[in-house]
């Protein structure tokens, strides 16, 4: 047998394992398009330093709080009572609490509002709901709602700042951590709309 044959096949064996780190090369950049910054394990923006001064009261408090908290990084069964479930709403019902600023969950009563359609449901119920496209801005102490099932479902985060376009977000259970990410909210097509402050 000769030896030519052999590299040949060697060749091709090494041509297919290119071809195979090629194609997992670019489904790990679809992925990552496809993924909004808040879900990538090495996005771990540092609490922004925001000017607090031409802030009300309850947005300085909620800044203050999320601080505090993106500072300590406690479990989400914390804010939670203790339930094991994802935490990004009960996040958001536990710093509006300790705002001084309840929520009322439209099914229970309770300060808490563990899911993200029933918080929806709590915005639109006071007359608080701006749905994304209708020219709203948010504002400091705002709250995201995002919907989108096909890429990481439900999820909900506070907005802190807003630049332009382009908000500064902190949210609870953001790959199980409390996280600062950037938002355009105007090309994420996850963003359902904004729960307002007042």
């Amino acid at each position: 047998m000769s030896a030519q044959p052999v590299d040949r096949r060697r060749r091709r064996r090494h041509a297919a394992w290119i071809a195979v780190v090629a194609v997992l090369v670019v489904a790990a950049g679809a992925v990552l398009l496809w993924v909004p910054s808040r879900y990538l394990p090495w996005d771990t923006a540092a609490f922004p330093d925001l000017d607090r001064t031409a802030l009300t009261t309850t947005q300085a408090r909620i800044v203050d709080l999320l601080e505090v908290e993106h500072s300590e990084q406690r479990p989400g069964t914390f804010y939670s009572d203790g339930v094991k479930e994802p935490w990004c709403a009960n996040f958001v019902s536990w710093i509006m609490r300790e705002a001084g600023r309840p929520l009322s969950n439209p099914n229970s009563g309770s300060w808490r509002i563990p899911g993200v359609y029933t918080l929806q449901e709590y915005y639109e119920s006071e007359g608080r709901f701006e749905p994304i496209g209708n020219g709203y801005r948010p504002t400091t102490g705002d709250v995201v709602l995002y919907n989108n099932e096909f890429r990481v479902g439900q999820h909900t985060n506070f907005v802190v700042a807003v630049d332009g376009d382009t908000a500064t977000t902190v949210g609870g259970n953001e790959l199980g951590k409390i996280r600062v990410h950037n938002l355009d909210w105007n090309s994420d097509n996850a963003v359902v709309g904004f729960g307002r402050l007042d």
